[in-house]
């Protein structure tokens, strides 16, 4: 093949950082139809924060790397990156919508020789079943014959700055064998740990779907612990401890599953098993499991409340953070939304405070008012630690509550035990006080 020139197309929390780390190498340029963001990008900062203004302006500065939305601008690249998002819709099918309008642009531009590498996460079969006759009808190109395609799967965890995109063993896969062996040496010329040559694009999909599987099964099962020993009054971190004395037994905790991965990326599976007569029950109610979480913890924290004699209705309550996880500003598919959701139910005055959180993207997203200043004149009667966010373990938590008898709920076991009243993995006890008065009365 000659010269490598590469087209990232799709410049979100994959593709930015992706094509950043190519162009340290190759010729790239940035796709992406938010002008918005292009513009953004070529002022030197993504609103992301997965790469760095200086590496951000590194590489436009000195390694010619540039974003742009005109198609015509990457007409003459010859090795085509797709990183576009994979919804689900509202009854949680696969939205494949994103990757047919960017097999479209791809088809627009293609040329004989060139190669399409997907990276977005689907089931087995849809580079070569959906995506790829997408780009065949618009370019009038013969797939294998006049071009060729790859799937590599993203392997980037948001926020991670220690798994950075150049540090993150690549699976990478081809249509032919010769296009697989391209492929793979093109992402192994950036990358730190190398790559895994997968047989085939299938495989290349399946592995990247059933990574996410997994953790969300394993997560679920965590989660199903909590409420069972919650019913039982057992502390679940305690039993987690001592089962951990083992040496092979896998450390997890409970927790929200969120996101634009493992929540989400299941479901491609699940729909695609039943396709071939395959019912996955352990995914599927590890789906349920999950994503009722969000408002398992809303309903605990109104308990609690309850047992320490706080007015539920009309009460102020504090939740701490909205992004998905933590030391990060995405907040896609966050099942904070869940738990607000829930207590809107009964009262109106609740508020969300998170520094890390968009406000105009978390308004447009989800229609809820986030603040990004935490007024310390402000009392509450409940408080979730939702997120683990480094701002705060600064805060005196206890000080925001009206009185002694509010409620702290620490949903990421992120709080010292002693100024929380319960978290996800223990019930909310009384304390010693307020049990030797009711034991006394």
């Amino acid at each position: 093949m000659e010269q490598i020139k590469i087209a990232v197309i799709g410049l979100g929390y994959v593709g930015l950082p992706l094509a950043r780390l190519f162009s340290t190498k190759y010729q790239t340029i940035g796709f992406d139809m938010n002008l918005r963001r292009v513009d953004a990008l070529m002022a030197g900062h993504d609103s992301t924060l997965e790469v760095s203004d200086d590496l951000l302006q590194d590489a436009i500065n000195n390694h010619g790397f540039r974003c742009t939305t005109k198609i015509e601008d990457i007409r003459e690249c010859n090795f085509y990156i797709v990183a576009v998002p994979t919804p689900v819709d509202a009854n949680n099918r696969p939205d494949l919508n994103p990757l047919w309008r960017a097999s479209e642009t791809v088809g627009q531009v293609i040329s004989k020789g060139d190669i399409v590498v997907y990276e977005s996460t689907v089931y087995p079969g849809v580079t070569e079943e959906e995506c790829l006759p997408v780009v065949e009808r618009v370019s009038g190109l013969k797939f294998n014959e006049d071009f060729f395609a790859g799937y590599s799967p993203e392997r980037i965890n948001p926020g991670d700055k220690e798994h950075t995109v150049e540090k993150i063993r690549k699976v990478t896969s081809g249509s032919t064998p010769k296009i697989a062996n391209i492929v793979d040496k093109v992402y192994n010329s950036v990358l730190v740990n190398g790559t895994h040559k997968a047989a085939s694009i299938k495989v290349a999909e399946a592995s990247k779907i059933i990574e996410n599987s997994q953790r969300d099964v394993n997560i679920a099962f965590m989660n199903e612990l909590a409420k069972i020993f919650n019913a039982m009054g057992i502390d679940t971190n305690d039993v987690i401890e001592a089962a951990s004395s083992k040496w092979n037994f896998i450390k997890l905790k409970p927790g929200l599953v969120g996101g634009h991965c493992i929540s989400v990326d299941p479901y491609y599976l699940i729909q695609k098993a039943q396709v071939y007569g395959v019912l996955p029950r352990v995914m599927s109610n590890a789906r349920r499991l999950n994503d009722g979480m969000g408002a398992y913890v809303a309903n605990q924290t109104i308990k609690c409340m309850n047992k320490k004699g706080v007015m539920v209705k009309d009460s102020k309550i504090l939740i701490l953070g909205i992004t998905f996880k933590e030391n990060c500003p995405d907040v896609r598919n966050t099942k904070i939304v869940d738990i607000y959701h829930t207590l809107v139910e009964y009262t109106s005055n609740v508020t969300i405070y998170d520094p890390w959180a968009n406000i105009d993207v978390v308004r447009h997203e989800y229609g809820i008012d986030v603040v990004n200043v935490l007024l310390k004149e402000e009392k509450y009667d409940a408080i979730i630690l939702a997120v683990a966010h480094d701002e705060f373990k600064n805060i005196d938590i206890r000080s925001l509550l009206t009185s002694e008898k509010g409620v702290v709920y620490d949903v990421k076991g992120f709080l010292s035990r002693n100024i929380i009243d319960a978290r996800l993995w223990r019930l909310c006890r009384l304390s010693f006080v307020q049990y030797t008065m009711r034991r006394s009365i």
